[in-house]
């Protein structure tokens, strides 16, 4: 009889967990929940097509193929377009300094998070972009990477989970590694993980689908798309928690 109340109360239990598999949110700052994370990945995604589709075939956000290009035209003499994936490379780097600077500066801040101070310089940026000609491709997509540098260094978690929104490959592996831990151990804390980076990912995806739609029928304005899902993102962030 006790066998069979503690397997009841063993069943209740992992019910509970899945009900209230995402409640802890409330737990978390704004900056880590997922419907904030949402709109990063959205202007992460519509960054990158961006770029390579009206700026050039230059990414942004994509640094591993900017050395990769990089690389091969160096290596065949072809200079000047060797530099052109070098200064995005550059600039993300400096993004990332910059960004750091800033948090360490302004970490305590009361009257504005530190963090919606960079949403603030990153949406001011990507509105310049849009005004930039076609001729100073160049210094768009170096802009554009730096901006995304700011982003990435500063949102790094999504519900306690490290993550990137403007990239895929490591959300991929750590969405992957978490649904084969979920299949092996059936731990509910697995399939949330996994649910966080694949829908992260799905989210750069379908921003990452709009840019280089949007972009291409409608010019390099197209930015400026960009700025509303960060806009949205600051406004949020008001909430100091979920």
């Amino acid at each position: 009889m006790q066998q069979q109340h503690n397997g009841q109360e063993e069943k209740s239990s992992q019910f509970h967990d899945h009900l209230h598999l995402f409640d802890d949110e409330n737990e978390r700052q704004m900056s880590e929940a997922f419907r904030n994370s949402a709109f990063l990945a959205l202007s992460g995604g519509f960054q990158d097509a961006y770029t390579y589709n009206v700026r050039n075939e230059v990414f942004s956000n994509a640094q591993t193929g900017n050395v990769v290009l990089m690389s091969q035209h160096l290596m065949a003499g072809e200079w000047m377009n060797g530099l052109r994936y070098l200064l995005p490379v550059l600039s993300f780097a400096i993004g990332v300094w910059v960004a750091e600077k800033i948090q360490g500066k302004y970490r305590y801040s009361k009257k504005l998070h530190w963090r919606q101070g960079i949403l603030l310089l990153e949406i001011l940026l990507l509105f310049i972009v849009g005004f930039v000609p076609r001729e100073l491709d160049m210094l768009a997509t170096t802009l554009v990477s730096f901006a995304c540098a700011m982003q990435v260094q500063s949102f790094r978690k999504v519900h306690g989970y490290s993550y990137a929104s403007t990239m895929c490959i490591g959300n991929l592996r750590s969405g992957t590694a978490a649904i084969s831990a979920y299949l092996r151990e059936h731990k509910t804390d697995d399939i949330r993980k996994a649910f966080y980076y694949f829908g992260i990912i799905l989210l750069f995806a379908v921003g990452a689908g709009l840019g280089g739609n949007l972009s291409i029928h409608y010019g390099i304005r197209m930015i400026w798309v960009c700025c509303g899902f960060l806009l949205i993102s600051f406004l949020m962030m008001f909430y100091e928690k979920i």
